[in-house]
C-alpha cells in the first residue's frame, strides 16, 4: 500500500517539508485554482510538479505528484447542458496532458452541485479535539428555513420537519450563518465558495434531472473518457457521494455497492475504476466496506481511508468523523482485504500492484486547534491516522502472519 498525502498547493499550511516528515511516499493534489471545465495546460501541470519537488529551503523533496484529486467534472457535463461538449473536450485534453507528465491515476466524482456536505466543521469532541459532523436535523433546518427550497418538506419525514423547526427556532443569527457557511463550503480547496443564491440557481438547473437521467449522463461521460484513459495508460477512479444519500432534492448515484456495480458495467474496462472511500461509504450501515474491497478489488485504483461514527441507525442520519480506528468500519478487515488484493495483483504481474491510499480527513488535535487548515485536513490528525494505518499494515504484513508454506 503506497502512502500518499493530500496537498492543496502552496497556500496549504502543511508544507512539503511536513509531508516528508510525515513519511509520505507521494502526493495527491490537483490544480484547484482552475475552474471545472477549463483546460489543465502542460505548463500548469509542470508548475505544480515543480512546487512538490522542493523543500522550503530549495533542496529536493524526493516527493512526486502521483494521484490527481480531482480533475473535476463540470456541472455542464453532469447535466449535458450549456458548454458541456467544450468542457468534455477540455477534460480529455487535460487527461492527455496529465499522462504526458507521468500521472497515472485520476480521481473524480459525479456529485451534483456540492462535492461534500457537513453541518459542522469543528464539532467539539470529549477529548478536547474537534471533528466534522453531519446532523440531519440541522441540515433539514437549513434546507427548510434558511435555503427555503421549494418542496423541501416532502423530502423529510414529518418528525424530522418538526424537529428541524424547533432546532431552527433555537438558533441565534451567528449559528444560522455558520450552518449556511458549513453546508455550502463545497470541495476543500475549491476556487469558489457558493452563496445561497448560487445554490438556489444550481438547484434550479437540476430540476428536471432525476437519478436515471444522471446515470445516463454519467455513462455517456464514461464512454467518452474511459477508452481514452486506457489508451493513455491512465486509471480513472470515481469517488462516492459524500454523504451517500440524496440531499436538496438532488440525485445521488454513487452511494452503494449496487451503484458501483452499475457504473462498472456501464463501461466494462480496467481503466474504469473506483476510489474506495471508507468514510463516505461508511456513513451507511448497509455498505460493507471490507466486502466491497474484496468484490471490486481489481477495479479499485485509489483508497481514502477514514472512519465515521454513525450516531443514528437510519439513513440518512447523523454521523461524525471518528478516529481512523475508532468508528463503525472495521479498518483491520478493510486493510486485510487490500493486502489480499495486492498479493493477487503481484501474482498476476500487474504493474499497479501497490494501491495508493491516503489518510483521509482527521480530527483536529494538539497543534491543529486554531490552525487555519482546510476543513477535514489537519496535519496532526492525519498524521495520527496514518500512523495507526501503518501499524495495521505492518502487523498484517509481518512474517508471522503469513500462512505456512
Amino acid at each position: 500500500m503506497r502512502q500518499t498525502w493530500r496537498w492543496f498547493g502552496p497556500q496549504d499550511n502543511v508544507s512539503t517539508d511536513a509531508m516528508r516528515q510525515a513519511g509520505a511516499q507521494a502526493v495527491v493534489t490537483a490544480l484547484h485554482h482552475i475552474p471545472a471545465g477549463e483546460l489543465w495546460s502542460d505548463a500548469e501541470i509542470a508548475r505544480r510538479q515543480s512546487q512538490i519537488a522542493v523543500m522550503s529551503d530549495g533542496s529536493p523533496s524526493t516527493l512526486k505528484w502521483e494521484v490527481v484529486e480531482s480533475l473535476p467534472v463540470s456541472e455542464d457535463i453532469k447535466r449535458q447542458s450549456g458548454d458541456w461538449r467544450a468542457h468534455l473536450d477540455a477534460y480529455k485534453t487535460s487527461m492527455a496532458n496529465l499522462a504526458r507528465a507521468g500521472l497515472e491515476v485520476i480521481c473524480y466524482n459525479f456529485m451534483p452541485v456540492l462535492d461534500w456536505t457537513r453541518t459542522d466543521l469543528a464539532w467539539p469532541l470529549p477529548n478536547g479535539g474537534t471533528a466534522m459532523r453531519f446532523d440531519l436535523i440541522d441540515f433539514a433546518a437549513f434546507d427548510l428555513f434558511i435555503l427555503k427550497r421549494p418542496g423541501a418538506a416532502e423530502d423529510f419525514a414529518p418528525d424530522v420537519v418538526e424537529a428541524a423547526r424547533a432546532r431552527f427556532a433555537d438558533m441565534d443569527s451567528a449559528r444560522r450563518r455558520a450552518l449556511s457557511f458549513n453546508i455550502v463550503s463545497g470541495l476543500p480547496g475549491a476556487a469558489a465558495h457558493f452563496s445561497l443564491g448560487d445554490v438556489r440557481d444550481q438547484l434550479a438547473l437540476y430540476r428536471d434531472i432525476d437519478a436515471d437521467r444522471l446515470r445516463r449522463n454519467m455513462a455517456d461521460f464514461l464512454q467518452e473518457v474511459v477508452p481514452l484513459a486506457g489508451s493513455l495508460g491512465l486509471r480513472l477512479c470515481c469517488h462516492p457521494d459524500d454523504p451517500p444519500f440524496p440531499l436538496m432534492g438532488l440525485p445521488r448515484i454513487i452511494s452503494t455497492e449496487a451503484d458501483y456495480a452499475r457504473m462498472l458495467d456501464a463501461v466494462d474496462h480496467p481503466a474504469n475504476g473506483i476510489t474506495l472511500c471508507s468514510g463516505s461509504l461508511g456513513a451507511r450501515a448497509d455498505n460493507d466496506i471490507p466486502g466491497m474491497m474484496r468484490r471490486f478489488g481489481e477495479r479499485v485504483h485509489f483508497l481514502h481511508m477514514r472512519n465515521v461514527t454513525r450516531e443514528t441507525p437510519a439513513t440518512p442520519g447523523a454521523f461524525h468523523e471518528a478516529e481512523h480506528l475508532g468508528g463503525d468500519t472495521d479498518m483491520v478487515a478493510f486493510v486485510a482485504a487490500v493486502l489480499d488484493e495486492e498479493r493477487r495483483r503481484r501474482k498476476a504481474g500487474r504493474a499497479d500492484h501497490s494501491i495508493p491510499f491516503r489518510p483521509d480527513h482527521g480530527q483536529n488535535i494538539l497543534d491543529d486547534l486554531g490552525r487555519d487548515s482546510q476543513p477535514g485536513y489537519p496535519a496532526v490528525g492525519r498524521l495520527k491516522g496514518l500512523a495507526e494505518l501503518r501499524g495495521i499494515i505492518t502487523a498484517l504484513s509481518h512474517d508471522t502472519q503469513r500462512p505456512a508454506a
